[in-house]
């Protein structure tokens, strides 16, 4: 095989972990049954598997297996959670809040709901992309619904103070949604030290494989009412219905033990790489580094860099690194990030930016091969524009 850029897209998705694919394959070929199946053995075995699966998930974030739902990843979950809220307590009210640098899947669906009528605040952040708190509470009405803050942001990877926030809700006896996707595996959750009513997480970027995610819908204390967007057999409580694909689970639940059995370890290891890059990358005039240093994911280095095209940027070191400029998730966007936007850069800053995502099975020479290679091409393009 030809040799293949260095993967550094990791907050975009991660390679499946052969851990994961082995304890995956059996609920393909031999226990291949429908857990709805309560009739006979190939039923028993699926429904035992999910169970399984259900459980550990669930134990992660210190929920109740009954309160863990499957979806096919984070963005319905979002969908389910902001529209399935918005449905269930409009009579109560109909302004909702969330973060100007949320995932466009917590976005677009409050955008949606204000063409139902419902009024939405985004809220600004900082400089260095975390949320005034004050702010939040300043804004929560008697009249609103839902705060939705995501736990740590898939481009610049801060982490917000969601045990504060979920505190600040729950006084205010307002639900707190928090899209967990790009935090579940790599950081501690607790939902209910965190006062977090609901909760959605995703497998594929933890190692897992694409197509499987969960939402927490907390059960008691409050209990949590939620209108379905998807109704047919009555799989997952009425929540969500479809037959469930027991491999993509049992191997979601694999992909969470592996990576808390790993986490201190990898924590470390990931920041110290981290570091490494941003001590490299650092020393060039016109960088700029995108999100708070230290309340941030170990593995994520958001820079912006001034005097270059992002676009020749990007082209220029493809040959060496697969890296992200903004968010991999929106298809063949060629607007400016709107996370790098809500932090004040212009369009052309914001364009000109790298998000550099290290993952598990990132080496410490290849992050010196990154280092030096981005350091020489920026090098090289400023040289250029200036001729």
């Amino acid at each position: 095989m030809m040799n293949r850029p260095i993967y550094l897209d990791n907050h975009a998705t991660t390679k499946v972990d052969p851990q994961v694919l082995k304890a995956m394959m059996p609920y393909f070929t031999e226990y291949f049954g429908n857990p709805s199946s309560n009739a006979h053995i190939y039923g028993w075995e699926a429904e035992a598997a999910v169970k399984q699966a259900r459980s550990i998930i669930a134990q992660t974030i210190n929920a109740d297996e009954t309160e863990i739902i499957f979806t096919s990843g984070a963005t319905e979950a979002n969908n389910l959670a902001i529209k399935g809220i918005a449905e269930a307590y409009f009579t109560k009210g109909k302004h909702i809040i969330t973060v100007q640098t949320e995932h466009k899947a917590v976005i677009e669906p409050c955008q949606y709901l204000q063409t139902l009528g419902f009024e939405v605040t985004f809220l600004p952040v900082e400089k260095n992309g975390l949320l005034d708190l004050n702010l939040l509470t300043k804004t929560i009405r008697d009249d609103t619904i839902l705060v939705s803050v995501m736990t740590a942001n898939n481009e610049i990877g801060v982490i917000q103070d969601i045990t504060q926030i979920g505190a600040i809700c729950r006084e205010n006896e307002v639900i707190f949604h928090t899209d967990s996707a790009q935090a579940i595996g790599k950081i501690s959750l607790d939902v209910q030290k965190m006062n977090i009513d609901l909760m959605s997480l995703t497998a594929h970027k933890i190692h897992g494989i694409k197509g499987i995610g969960a939402l927490y819908i907390r059960r008691k204390n409050p209990r949590v009412k939620l209108a379905s967007q998807i109704q047919g057999g009555g799989q997952e409580r009425g929540f969500r219905s479809g037959t469930l694909c027991t491999p993509q689970i049992v191997g979601f639940a694999e992909a969470i033990k592996i990576a808390l059995l790993e986490l201190d370890l990898e924590n470390k290891r990931q920041k110290e790489l981290r570091n490494y890059l941003w001590q490299k990358l650092s020393q060039l005039d016109g960088i700029y580094l995108n999100g708070d240093l230290n309340q941030r994911l170990s593995g994520n280095l958001n820079i912006s860099i001034d005097g270059v095209d992002g676009s020749a940027l990007l082209l220029a070191l493809q040959s060496v690194m697969a890296v992200s400029s903004g968010s991999a998730c929106s298809s063949n966007s060629t607007k400016p990030s709107h996370v790098l936007k809500a932090l004040g850069h212009s369009d052309k800053l914001a364009k000109a930016s790298l998000r550099f995502g290290i993952g598990r099975f990132n080496t410490q020479e290849e992050i010196e091969k990154v280092a030096q290679f981005t350091v020489k091409t920026i090098n090289n393009l400023r040289k250029l524009r200036s001729i």
